[in-house]
């Protein structure tokens, strides 16, 4: 029985830290439940359009922050280091399905980043390259995030990654497409809006000779 809840204790610790949104734990402090705004998700983009860059920073934050708070936690107190990688997937699940907000979070991508940089940070500069390219040449803050996250399992395996971290990247990839089948299924039927202040390539082929 010990050894079970060193185990479940820390892994329902992971999912309970995800569960801490920070769009709504800060949209509280001006009023606002940004799900009933924009595109109605409570990530750090719709912070960002709803209530400015500073509030989408301050969100950005908090939600990388638990990511790398449940993966720190995982590593120092269950039994096998290799179950911290459950324990950043859990904060990631968390975020999506927060206890503490009626289940209704975000799409999990800066938790997921909070759990690599403890775990693997050498993976989250080799995906911003990737999230970056995609997104100046597209505008489109969602296909960058979902391409980002189709490159992690192909970073694994070209790496020789180990099991745990293996699992983790697909899991990572899967879910993430997942939770973006929105924006995917607009950007298929042509209505996706572009993030028009980030879409570079665009503004270059605009100029004059």
């Amino acid at each position: 029985m010990p050894a079970l809840v060193h185990t479940v204790v820390p892994l329902l610790a992971a999912y309970l830290l995800g569960s801490l949104s920070g769009s709504l734990l800060l949209g509280r402090l001006r009023g606002i439940d940004v799900r009933r705004h924009g595109s109605g998700n409570a990530g750090g983009t719709n912070a960002l359009r709803v209530l400015g860059w500073r509030y989408a920073l301050g969100v950005v934050a908090i939600d990388i922050g638990k990511g790398a708070l449940a993966a720190w936690l995982g590593l120092r107190l269950l039994p096998d280091p290799a179950w911290a990688w459950l324990a950043a997937a859990l904060a990631v699940v968390g975020h999506v399905w927060p206890v503490w907000h009626g289940f209704r979070g975000g799409k999990g991508a800066a938790t997921v980043v909070g759990g690599l940089l403890v775990l693997w940070p050498t993976a989250v500069a080799a995906l911003l390259v990737v999230w970056l390219a995609v997104l100046v040449s597209s505008g489109y803050v969602g296909l960058a995030t979902v391409s980002a996250a189709l490159a992690l399992p192909l970073l694994a395996w070209g790496l020789a990654a180990p099991p745990p971290a293996l699992a983790y990247a697909g899991f990572v990839a899967l879910f993430v497409a997942w939770t973006h089948r929105a924006n995917l299924r607009r950007l298929h039927a042509g209505s996706e809006p572009r993030f028009e202040r980030v879409w570079l390539l665009r503004r270059g082929r605009g100029r004059a000779p």
